[in-house]
């Protein structure tokens, strides 16, 4: 079967890659540590972000139908000389889109913008009561159909993933929920690790002052790392993925060198200990009940 190159020159860089994949239930592999793509809308700025992402050893871009930038990425990844199993995109179905026939007919418009045969990972940006069922099933006939390798959820609670497995086919493997060092989501994550569900943050540095904080701030010092390098490692010791996001290559860059130390148990602890159960988002039971959700800040 000959192999679909990006770009001219179609050269294998897969030994780059710096960090380990989890192991998901339905045999495929995930980066642990990838690109969250939220609010990056200039072509330019795409260009040169994926460009020194992948240079620096990230293989996992993650978008969505809302963030309005899948064509952008398309371009970009076109543009990118590597192969095609070389990287993992992730994207989502916005709500406006869910719904069996709808899910399935945006489904390949983002496959036509992201100019892709199909999505490594598709989740459900959040659960909606009114589609919840018949959302799902779509995944799993795009799944079944090779227009996605894996399916998963975005903002489900334990309550959602125990109420769709009543009448799903099979489970998601990737639940993408908002975890940081003041929203842990212990109890959650616990709960999909039981399942075989991988967590998978976004906001994992929070929006709150949890780089300022005093305990991170003084753990950076203490590990001569910035306070992001140690959210992120505390995600990644904590067997939580992630998807940083940031529009500055240098930051992009910054934030994979965390695969040369490793923190304590006891400072683990202080990190975990942070909580405080705030949200940066709304809370999922809430949009559930509504039947919608508004873009966050």
């Amino acid at each position: 079967m000959e192999v679909k190159l990006f770009g001219q020159k179609g050269v294998s860089s897969m030994n780059l890659t710096k960090q380990d994949r989890n192991q998901l239930a339905d045999g495929h592999q995930m980066p642990k540590l990838g690109l969250g793509l939220y609010k990056v809308t200039d072509e330019a700025v795409m260009q040169k972000l994926l460009a020194g992402a992948y240079e620096t050893g990230y293989r996992l871009f993650d978008t969505a139908q809302m963030y309005q930038n899948e064509a952008m990425i398309g371009r970009a990844l076109q543009a990118l000389p590597v192969q095609r199993d070389e990287f993992f995109i992730t994207t989502k179905i916005a709500e406006a889109n869910q719904g069996y026939d709808a899910t399935l007919r945006s489904l390949e418009q983002s496959l036509k913008d992201l100019q892709l045969d199909y999505v490594d990972l598709l989740l459900v940006h959040w659960p909606l009561h009114q589609h919840f069922f018949e959302t799902w099933r779509a995944f799993e006939r795009a799944k079944a159909e090779g227009m996605v390798r894996s399916i998963g959820t975005s903002n489900y609670g334990q309550i959602h993933l125990e109420y769709l497995a009543t009448k799903a086919n099979e489970l998601p493997v990737v639940n993408q929920v908002e975890v940081h060092p003041y929203l842990t989501q212990k109890p959650l994550q616990t709960f999909t690790n039981e399942h075989n569900i991988v967590t998978q943050a976004w906001a994992p540095l929070g929006r709150g002052g949890e780089l300022s904080d005093p305990l991170v701030v003084s753990l950076a010092e203490k590990y001569q790392k910035s306070p992001a390098q140690i959210v992120i490692r505390w995600h990644l010791q904590n067997q939580t993925a992630l998807i940083p996001k940031s529009s500055h290559v240098e930051r992009v860059q910054a934030n994979m060198d965390v695969f040369d130390f490793e923190i304590t148990n006891d400072d683990m602890q202080a990190l975990d200990d942070l909580n405080q159960f705030k949200r940066i988002s709304q809370e999922p039971e809430l949009v559930y009940e509504r039947g919608a959700q508004y873009p966050h800040h």
